[in-house]
């Protein structure tokens, strides 16, 4: 899975636009494997990026939990904390 693509569901506050949006374009970037398309290629990845949005969105929306929303800082400091400890490349 790609590391940038965060889990949205079930925070508090709930997920924006902006973020559904953001997740959906790396999903764009890592299949196409493009950062940026060729004007060749923008209006069909464009067009991903909304589909992918939107499809996105619906989901969250749909889903259920009896599970307490998760704080947005504490998960963002687990997520730091969890990428200190992880290996470099080299």
């Amino acid at each position: 899975m790609c590391r940038n693509i965060k889990t949205l569901f079930n925070f508090e506050p709930p997920v924006t636009e902006e973020e559904t949006r953001a997740a959906a374009l790396q999903f764009v970037r890592k299949i196409s494997g493009f950062n940026k398309p060729s004007k060749a290629n923008e209006a069909a990845f464009l067009a991903a990026v909304d589909e992918i949005a939107a499809v996105s969105s619906n989901l969250l929306h749909s889903l259920a939990t009896n599970a307490p929303p998760r704080n947005r800082t504490e998960e963002a400091a687990k997520a730091r904390a969890r990428a200190k400890h992880l290996p470099t490349g080299g």
